[in-house]
């Protein structure tokens, strides 16, 4: 398990680490950078929404056509165009049902290789829209079924008929390349590989239908996803800039896939992040964060939080587009996952530099992430008492004083120590480690004290002693052992007065909470 030293090492400006300041991916924080099915669909199968209750009902509405797949089979390897024609359209009726399409039985016929052969078919556009549309549908299933597709050679087929002069068959083409790309990264590496990004590009203009482009935008971002390995650079690169011209579209689904793949490419190197930048697209993207639609807001923010691990100056960028009261206003979202990744990309700012640290102050954060802190989900506090650590971390001692005279956050934030979470226990107990630093230099220590008494934290401290994770068993002890035993010393010690001794129980008021 990742302790929590080693991840307050990595976030950037953990400033003893020049080498390491800057924070990438971590365990810890998985979960908020998996990319669910929910949020953005991998492969969509494309069914004809007149026909989903029985894809082969005849033109009467009677029962299905009566067509074996031996017979569809049969019919696409005749000579004849019609023939073909309507056993490919049957086979892609049939795959196209809305519930357990036979995907396994009619590849185990040997249809994707015909449907392939049928690509090439350029003098007749109906067949190559039928039989893309069958392949679509077949690469729209398991890692095995969408194999079969790549391993007949479809790709370069699809990729060619991107130019194809009938709409339908290129909008299906690239329908079909979603799908492949959506597999995995090997997948979409092999679409990149037969160069399919110059010709994808052609097909947006200012007259593309509104639902081809969402499946342009769809497949772009697929493009640009998964990692272990990332896509290459230089092949996704041409995306950008028509990445930031999307999000001046007027449509959700677009506004979504753009602002997924700015996700997927801001989510690894400074390079691309700076990339990303160098676009302009920062200050659309972060006025996005205003849109009432969850669907937007998630990737929008996603791709901001993924800016703000880069460098100081690429941070910067989202501070100075307004991010900060934006981000403010998403910790009362009332949807969980918002929150808390708006938590997770503040804990990152609050990692950079003092004056990144005066300008969360400064847009009214903190009063928001004491709610959070206080009646949060309890992911949400998690990320919310991260903030608070890397604040207290990084921050001037006028700016940890605040977070604790100002906002009143030292409570909300001890109360963290009952978590069963240990490595929550963990961050909150560095958070108290370096406040109690901060009053050792500036003599408040018993004035500290007397607050963490005061707030229940000392009965959490001397809890966590019991505690069966070693690590939080001995910070919990160095903090008790070395600020309150020692006061308890301090206080009890004899003094002098007039000849004789006497104890007091008086305590300094030098460092004021």
């Amino acid at each position: 398990m990742e302790n929590a030293t080693a991840r307050l090492g990595s976030y950037k400006n953990h400033a003893k680490n020049t080498e390491t300041m800057r924070v990438k991916r971590h365990e810890i924080t998985v979960e908020l950078r998996k990319s669910k099915k929910e949020d953005q669909m991998l492969k969509r199968r494309n069914i004809n929404e007149d026909e989903l209750t029985s894809p082969l009902k005849d033109a009467n509405g009677q029962s299905p056509v009566a067509m074996k797949v031996e017979d569809m089979i049969l019919a696409m390897k005749s000579s004849d165009p019609a023939r073909q024609f309507m056993g490919v359209q049957a086979a892609r009726k049939m795959l196209s049902r809305e519930q357990n399409p036979p995907i396994d039985l009619m590849i185990s016929h040997g249809i994707v290789p015909l449907c392939v052969s049928f690509l090439k078919r350029f003098e007749n556009p109906p067949l190559q829209f039928e039989a893309a549309w069958a392949l679509t549908n077949v690469a729209s299933g398991n890692s095995e079924q969408t194999r079969t597709v790549i391993d007949a050679d479809a790709v370069r087929y699809f990729v060619a008929l991107l130019e194809s002069p009938t709409m339908t068959v290129a909008e299906q083409s690239v329908w079909a390349l979603g799908n492949i790309a959506g597999d995995g990264p090997v997948a979409r590496d092999i679409v990149l590989n037969n160069n399919a990004i110059e010709p994808l590009l052609r097909l947006v203009s200012e007259t593309t239908p509104l639902s081809f482009l969402r499946n342009i935008v769809w497949l772009m971002s697929n493009l640009c996803r998964n990692k272990n390995p990332s896509p290459p650079f230089e092949k996704i690169q041409p995306i950008l800039p028509l990445l930031a011209r999307l999000l001046h579209v007027n449509d959700t689904q677009v506004l979504a896939d753009a602002c997924w793949a700015i996700s997927y490419v801001t989510d690894d190197e400074n390079k691309r992040i700076q990339a990303i930048i160098d676009t302009g697209l920062v200050s659309r993207l972060v006025s996005l964060l205003d849109i009432d639609e969850p669907s937007i807001i998630v990737p929008a923010l996603r791709s901001v939080g993924n800016i703000v691990t880069g460098t100081d100056v690429q941070t910067d960028t989202v501070i100075n587009a307004g991010g900060l009261p934006r981000l403010a206003k998403l910790l009362e979202h009332n949807k969980n996952n918002i929150v808390k990744e708006a938590a997770w990309t503040l804990s990152n700012i609050t990692a950079g530099n003092q004056r990144q640290i005066q300008d969360v102050i400064d847009a009214d954060v903190f009063p928001r992430l004491r709610k959070v802190l206080v009646t949060g989900d309890f992911k949400c506090q998690k990320e919310a008492a991260w903030v608070v650590t890397n604040a207290t971390t990084s921050g001037t001692p006028e700016q940890v004083v605040s977070l604790i005279e100002k906002f009143d956050l030292l409570k909300p934030f001890c109360d963290l120590l009952n978590s069963n979470d240990a490595r929550t226990v963990k961050v909150v107990l560095t958070g108290i480690s370096n406040v109690f630093n901060l009053a050792e230099k500036l003599g408040g220590t018993s004035s500290l004290c007397l607050l963490m008494e005061e707030i229940g934290a000392l009965d959490k401290l001397e809890a966590l002693q019991n505690h069966q994770n070693e690590e939080i068993y001995n910070q919990a002890f160095t903090l008790v052992d070395t600020y309150f035993v020692a006061q308890e010393d301090e206080n009890l010690a004899p003094k002098q007065a007039g000849g004789e001794y006497e104890f007091t129980g008086e305590v300094k008021q030098v460092f004021e909470f």
